[in-house]
C-alpha cells in the first residue's frame, strides 16, 4: 500500500495538493463542505469519508480506489456481495492468503484471473 504509513487525512491532503486542487474545489467535486474535508485531512474525524466518497477521491486523484477506500477504514462496496455469494470459500481464501507478501498476493490474483478465464461457470 502506497500510503499505508501515513494517516488517511494527511495522505489525502498531500495527493490533493500535488494534483493542484484547492481544498474548496476538491470538496466541491466530492460533494462535501470544505470544513468537513479540512477536518478529514487534519484527522479530526474518526471515520473519514464513506467508501463511495473515498472511491470518488481516488478517481479524481488518479489513485487506486481500493487502496484509498481501505485507508479510509472502509471496505470496497463490491466485496460484501462477493463474500456473501461464496460464504464458505471466499472467507477461507482470504484467511489462507493472510500474511502472504505483496508479490505472492499478486501471483495469487493472476492465478485466480487465469482460472476465471478458463472456467465456463
Amino acid at each position: 500500500m502506497t500510503g499505508s504509513h501515513k494517516p488517511f487525512g494527511k495522505y489525502l491532503r498531500e495527493k490533493r495538493v500535488a494534483k493542484g486542487y484547492s481544498l474548496r474545489r476538491f470538496a466541491e467535486l466530492l460533494g462535501v463542505s470544505p470544513t468537513y474535508l479540512s477536518h478529514v485531512e487534519q484527522g479530526k474525524i474518526d471515520s473519514p469519508l464513506t467508501a463511495r466518497l473515498a472511491h470518488r477521491a481516488a478517481e479524481l486523484l488518479g489513485e487506486s480506489p481500493d487502496e484509498l477506500v481501505t485507508m479510509a477504514g472502509r471496505v470496497p462496496e463490491d466485496l460484501p456481495k462477493i463474500i456473501q455469494d461464496q460464504p464458505e470459500n471466499m472467507p477461507a481464501l482470504l484467511r489462507a492468503a493472510k500474511g502472504l507478501t505483496s508479490d505472492k498476493l499478486k501471483k495469487l490474483v493472476e492465478e485466480a484471473k487465469k482460472l476465471k478465464e478458463g472456467s465456463d461457470d
